[in-house]
């Protein structure tokens, strides 16, 4: 299949372009050209943010494909160009969106795919999971007006590869966590890191996602994205200090407090627990990297390649 990622060097484009080539897949990657990209796609150089770029890049009606996936679209304005762009020139559109879409107020355990997203825009500060919700939405509404298939995936946490660990909201993706935790400093989590996660590994759902390539059972159709382990927070950062041999030490702060004074990170601040049966429904390959194996493997990557 002809192939085009828009990213294709980042945390999960990057693993979702060595997953197509590794199927055999032609794969081409949209890019800034910031960073180097696997010498095996062809790439083509634009900014997304850019309307006009992204216009100029994809001028040539000739540029044609199987399927997109957008890995980096994070507003509906982005969307919109995407829809324009590529209704008449893929047969598939997948987004990769986020598990914040969900209303943190309805919340239910497991978490099905049906269950309410955000209707506002989280009292007017644009928030990422509302933006990502109103790219979910032109996608059903391009139902009505065109045969164009797509399929989304809502992850709730990604980890893996070289990316920076930790989890919302007190150590999320901090650069810093392995050092703390090798100096056996205090980390602090809200309510004694008692909310319930299923981190993914990103390798896992780039095997996901490439199992939706022209799946007819995929199409029109959006998808929860967990890993098979659901785990208290303070588990999650007690694997990662088992990794590097040390004792986990946590500081708890009150929820009502953290709250006080980062009313910001309410969306955050809940269990993320996801049904997955709609993916075996689907015939797609389910995520089945156990946590602590996958932090292992992580912990390890961080380590290798951090200067001597």
């Amino acid at each position: 299949m002809k192939i085009l990622i828009i990213g294709g060097s980042g945390h999960v484009s990057g693993a979702v372009c060595r997953e197509c080539l590794q199927r055999g897949h032609d794969v081409t990657v949209l890019t800034r050209g910031r960073r180097p990209v696997d010498p095996r796609v062809k790439a083509i150089s634009a900014d997304r943010n850019d309307a006009a770029a992204m216009r100029a890049a994809f001028a040539d009606p000739a540029l044609r494909f199987n399927a997109v996936i957008d890995c980096i679209c994070y507003a509906p304005e982005e969307m919109a160009v995407m829809l324009e762009l590529f209704r008449s020139r893929c047969q598939q559109l997948v987004f990769v969106s986020t598990d914040f879409v969900f209303d943190p107020a309805q919340r239910r355990f497991p978490q099905s795919v049906d269950a309410p997203i955000l209707a506002d825009d989280d009292n007017g500060n644009q928030s990422y999971g509302y933006k990502k919700s109103l790219c979910e939405q032109l996608l059903h509404r391009e139902s009505a007006d065109s045969d164009l298939s797509w399929t989304v995936f809502r992850p709730c946490h990604i980890y893996g590869g070289n990316s920076r660990l930790g989890c919302f909201p007190c150590h999320c993706r901090d650069v810093d966590i392995l050092a703390r935790l090798q100096r056996n400093e205090t980390i602090t989590l809200v309510d004694g890191g008692h909310f319930l996660q299923q981190p993914i590994l990103v390798d896992d759902l780039a095997v996901t996602i490439a199992s939706c390539l022209g799946n007819s059972l995929a199409a029109r159709r959006t998808f929860n994205m967990a890993g098979p382990d659901i785990v208290e927070s303070a588990a999650y950062y007690r694997l990662i200090a088992d990794a590097l041999g040390v004792d986990l030490r946590i500081r708890t702060t009150p929820l009502a407090e953290h709250l006080q004074l980062r009313p910001g990170d309410r969306p955050f601040l809940c269990h993320r627990i996801y049904s997955l049966a709609d993916l075996t429904d689907a015939k797609l390959t389910p995520p089945n990297t156990r946590l602590a194996d996958g932090i292992r493997q992580h912990v390890q990557n961080l380590l290798a390649a951090k200067p001597a």
